[in-house]
């Protein structure tokens, strides 16, 4: 599943959008068990960027779309952070003065100050497992390797059937990183096939296209195949039916409007019934699902960095680049 047309992320675990400097600031520090962290924008005064995060037992992985040019500062980490650049320029300076580069990954220890340097409209993904047994140090070869492991689950991710595949695709993936680590590496999985043009096709309509209610027919007749074979199609090189697929897509954005959502009252019901989910408590019960928590949880998530005990306690530590 290599060649998407729509970037591999974590879409389904939006945490911050169009949010300030110090919510990302309180976002990283809290999802990372930081606390010392300082944040350099090149615009403080707006919009760093978006984040998302998944948390599992075996750690926590985030991933920050930038809109400008940015450097974290991360001191007294808790334990082992790898970093992994998907797009974009990024390097890493440790202890103030060794720059170490990021790609294909880099693995910094919890001894070690760091500051995280990326470009705009770059793509970052965080890791911070519970436990890491690995090498402090991996060679570039094994970076090599546990960075396309990355890759492989960011790919995935276009596709978890719900939260709980998505924890345990992730609990999986930190796994693998450590064994791999530990043990020197091993050769890499074979590249997973690109996807069916046709089924391209489908994806593109259901992502492009929020106002289309399902059809599947008229899916079927815009991919070129029958509906029968779309469906077996898209069941076998996705593991998701198409109107599994088209369900989630429906949720991943009344979700990003929650996120976005500035309101006092955040008008949940209005969102889910302009994405066609007329039943409030089906809705409820198909957000929970797919996310691992209610829709009031997600928007409560952002207020609480925005007013509770999470909120940025230093907003000097936000200075312009």
């Amino acid at each position: 599943m290599r060649n998407l047309t729509a970037k591999p992320d974590l879409d389904a675990y939006l945490r911050l959008n169009r949010a300030a400097a110090g919510e990302w600031q309180a976002a990283i520090r809290e999802l990372l068990a930081c606390d010392d962290v300082g944040l350099t924008l090149e615009r403080p005064q707006t919009v760093a960027g978006s984040l998302s995060s998944l948390s599992v037992d075996r750690g926590v992985v985030c991933a920050l779309d930038l809109a400008q040019d940015a450097e974290v500062h991360l001191c007294g980490l808790p334990g082992t952070l790898l970093v992994v650049p998907v797009s974009g320029q990024c390097d890493v300076l440790v202890n103030g003065d060794c720059r170490q580069p990021a790609f294909p990954m880099a693995a910094i220890t919890s001894s070690q100050a760091i500051s995280v340097r990326a470009c705009g409209q770059s793509r970052l993904i965080l890791l911070n497992p519970e436990q890491w047994c690995g090498s402090a140090r991996p060679g570039q070869r094994v970076l090599a390797w546990m960075a396309e492991r990355v890759n492989h689950f960011l790919l995935r991710s276009n596709f978890f059937q719900d939260h709980n595949d998505a924890c345990a695709a992730a609990d999986s993936l930190f796994d693998e990183l450590d064994n791999i680590a530990r043990e020197g590496g091993c050769e890499p999985n074979e590249t997973p096939p690109e996807l069916d043009r046709r089924l391209l096709r489908v994806i593109d309509k259901i992502r492009m296209e929020p106002a289309w209610e399902f059809d599947l027919q008229e899916l079927a007749n815009h991919s070129g195949v029958s509906e029968r074979n779309l469906y077996y199609l898209m069941k076998r090189e996705t593991g998701m039916t198409p109107y599994r697929f088209y369900q989630r897509c429906r949720l991943i954005r009344v979700r990003r409007r929650l996120v976005d959502c500035q309101c006092d009252v955040p008008h949940i019901s209005w969102y889910a019934a302009d994405e066609g989910f007329s039943h409030l408590g089906r809705f409820a019960a198909l957000y929970r699902e797919h996310f691992g928590e209610l829709p009031s949880e997600t928007v409560q998530w952002r207020r609480r960095l925005q007013t509770g005990e999470a909120a940025l306690e230093a907003p000097d530590r936000i200075v312009a680049s």
